[in-house]
């Protein structure tokens, strides 16, 4: 469900309750723990955080005129996503999410190659995200990118 929103702040209020508080919990912890240089978008639809073109001016490859894409949340129909594209381009971040996931919630993971799905907005593990938010920075992105995209 890609929204229409112009700024996060519209995204959030568009949400139902129960939704605009998770989903305002969770970017108050990529926030708060997200290292500097990321820069806060609405990205495809959804709230995004991105290498601006101040420190990466290529862009995406796929659209140069974007920013490089880091990390989105978004309300879907039936959960609540966090898209890593970290988790999905480095392996040791994977293994990482997928050892400490359950030391935080005692649900099983749901995760696609970037998609990490919360059905029960009750159950998301906050602390986890925001550590996993924390764990690369705008260059080592920009570094796993290019060695992704260039082989």
């Amino acid at each position: 469900m890609q929204s229409a929103a112009s700024a996060p702040k519209e995204y959030l209020d568009s949400l139902p309750h129960d939704r605009k508080e998770a989903v305002s919990k969770l970017r108050k912890v990529i926030l708060d723990n997200l290292p500097s240089g990321f820069a806060e978008v609405m990205s495809y639809g959804m709230i995004g955080y991105v290498v601006p073109h101040s420190l990466y001016p290529q862009g995406y490859h796929v659209d140069p005129a974007q920013p490089l894409p880091f990390l989105n949340i978004a309300s879907q129909k039936n959960f609540i996503a966090v898209y890593h594209m970290g988790i999905y381009a480095d392996k040791m971040l994977l293994d990482w999410f997928t050892k400490e996931f359950p030391k935080h919630s005692k649900l099983k993971l749901n995760i696609g190659k970037s998609c990490i799905r919360f059905k029960n907005v009750d159950q998301i593990p906050y602390a986890l995200v925001g550590q996993l938010a924390a764990k690369v920075s705008p260059s080592e992105w920009i570094e796993t990118y290019e060695r992704m995209i260039k082989p």
